[in-house]
């Protein structure tokens, strides 16, 4: 069983008795406790609900007294460029406030290492540390413009930090008090390349007076796969005229990517689009959906739990970001399997609940001998039958009546026979210590309003969801964690908590060691969950590196969208 650890970051009050801070700082926790500046009180906080895209998360405290002189931060605008700001928190967790200048030096959509997005944010020249993660960004009038949540970490660059912009936070705050949940940012629903070429722009039959991106790949579970097609030439969003460079006006004498509409809008919104399609202009509109909903791997599990099935020892399990860390360390990247990276950087759904399933390891028993070696392949078929999921081979398997159970995977067959099968199934799990032959369906990761258990103070795990890590690996934390938000704000308004992390039940399977021979480097979104004081890094990669297709460029155009450096969440 592994020990509970702990860790603190920032926060600050806002209207509605609520309190905000970062994603990544109350991500995988099971007590939440937060204290208010020059206190020494520690209060229960509930969450109300967190967004990994956005790397937001919004508490309550339901004691009265916790309230008490609280005087809850005001929002402002955008800030200007050269504007100054001061970031309030507490780095590197330490007991007193701390208070950080800085100069707005960039807003421009910028990468979100925990959520895998792009969203509008803020570059600043003042450092955010380990622990100021949520911490306000303030103006000269003391209104929030913006919360901290990363850095860059490169030897080419010093102090620089970044904020979630207040857009971005006013879009989250109306989308959960609109919806009661948080239910994402859209995505434009295809991948797109520029037309900067003359060339090209000659090939596609563009008048001189004509500008936009061109389609390259649309997503098929996406109401835009019914109006858009591959190679149509998207020349306006919502009466906005889209470059060459696939950039629109943006303030005063400013220019940002065109993906910044779609994320102002709320999932099922209608945007409409001006297209030039075999050289005639047409007008489309569809609906918009969660970014998410496109991911063929996912970048964060939806359950406290990761999903998995056991058969004669068969482990299999679904892919997705956290299950790579887990098996690979935090270079997964380079380590795991090429075409495992491949699916992850260029996948997209056929179907809207379609899952990678992986045949993880094999349990050594009589009856799965030869197949020991087997390790992270994916299961393609099961019986001739296609696999959309993890569930759906469950069902499967468990209706089965033939005498043999066939799985196709990528590069071989596995057989067992179907009775022997079920008698050995009992013993391996003993054998090996695994509580239970299958974890899978809807275990909810943060109670929303209205459907708090008990008296809404803590957030207790039901039914079989128990912290059990399944793969073993400490990196892939898929166990109970408690991270203190530190609240902060003006004056006593600025709060400092803490909390412990419960360790996982240390009866999971134990992943073999795989060997990887993948060469794509991968941004790997930051976590609260590692409570060691670890940061995680994103790597933005220099012109070679590579990243999910289904981001605002086409994967071919995104290899030329590198960052110099590395970011990594301040928490």
């Amino acid at each position: 069983m592994r020990r509970q650890t702990q860790s603190t970051s920032s926060g600050f009050a806002i209207s509605g008795r609520r309190i905000l801070t970062n994603a990544h700082s109350i991500e995988h926790h099971t007590v939440v406790r937060v204290k208010k500046r020059a206190g020494d009180r520690k209060y229960i906080a509930r969450v109300l609900t967190y967004g990994n895209e956005c790397d937001l998360a919004l508490l309550t405290v339901e004691d009265n007294s916790f309230w008490e002189r609280i005087q809850p931060l005001q929002f402002g605008k955008l800030p200007d460029l050269q504007t100054s700001v001061i970031v309030v928190g507490y780095p590197i967790g330490g007991e007193n406030i701390s208070v950080t200048a800085g100069v707005v030096s960039r807003v421009e959509i910028q990468e979100y290492t925990h959520g895998d997005s792009q969203l509008l944010g803020i570059q600043i020249d003042a450092a955010i540390n380990s622990g100021s993660s949520g911490g306000p960004a303030l103006n000269h009038s003391n209104h929030v413009v913006g919360i901290a949540f990363q850095s860059m970490n490169s030897g080419d660059a010093e102090n620089i930090g970044y904020l979630v912009a207040e857009s971005v936070v006013d879009h989250f705050l109306k989308d959960y008090e609109t919806n009661s949940k948080y239910t994402g940012f859209c995505h434009c629903g295809f991948t797109w390349q520029k037309m900067e070429n003359k060339a090209l722009r000659k090939c596609m039959n563009m008048s001189p007076d004509d500008s936009g991106v061109l389609v390259r790949r649309v997503m098929k579970t996406s109401p835009a796969n019914k109006v858009l097609k591959p190679e149509d030439i998207v020349t306006s969003i919502d009466g906005v005229s889209v470059s060459n460079a696939g950039t629109v006006p943006y303030r005063s004498g400013e220019r940002i990517s065109f993906h910044y509409i779609i994320t102002t809008k709320f999932t099922g919104d209608v945007v409409k689009v001006d297209i030039l399609r075999n050289g005639k202009h047409l007008h489309v509109e569809y609906e918009l959906r969660d970014s998410s909903e496109n991911l063929l791997v996912p970048v964060r599990e939806r359950r406290r739990q990761p999903e998995y099935f056991t058969i004669a020892g068969l482990v299999f399990v679904a892919l997705s970001e956290p299950y790579l860390v887990a098996e690979y360390g935090d270079k997964w990247d380079l380590k795991a399997p090429v075409r495992l990276l491949e699916r992850l950087l260029y996948g997209s759904k056929e179907h809207v609940d379609e899952q990678i399933v992986l045949l993880s390891q094999v349990l050594n028993a009589e009856i799965n001998i030869e197949y020991e070696c087997v390790i992270n392949t994916r299961v393609l078929k099961f019986n001739g039958t296609k696999l959309r999921n993890l569930a759906h081979l469950a069902t499967m398997v468990d209706e089965c009546t033939t005498d043999f159970l066939r799985f196709d995977l990528d590069d071989e067959i596995v057989v067992v026979e179907r009775k022997e099968a079920i008698e050995a199934s009992a013993e391996i799990l003993e054998t090996h210590c695994i509580p239970s032959a299958s974890s899978i369906g809807e275990l909810s990761a943060v109670v929303t309003a209205g459907e708090e258990d008990g008296d809404g103070a803590t957030q207790e795990v039901k039914g079989d969801d128990k912290g059990v890590d399944v793969v073993g690996d400490e990196a892939h934390v898929v166990k109970d964690e408690d991270k203190g938000a530190d609240v902060g704000g003006e004056a006593t308004q600025v709060v400092k908590g803490e909390g412990k992390k419960g360790g996982g039940n240390g009866n999971g399977v134990d992943k073999k060691e795989g060997e990887g021979n993948g060469n794509a480097k991968l941004k790997e979104g930051g976590g609260g969950g590692n409570g060691n004081g670890a940061d995680k890094k994103e790597e933005k990669g220099d012109g070679k590196d590579a990243k999910r297709s289904v981001s605002m460029w086409d994967e071919h155009e995104e290899e030329e969208q590198g960052e110099r450096g590395e970011k990594e969440n301040g928490e």
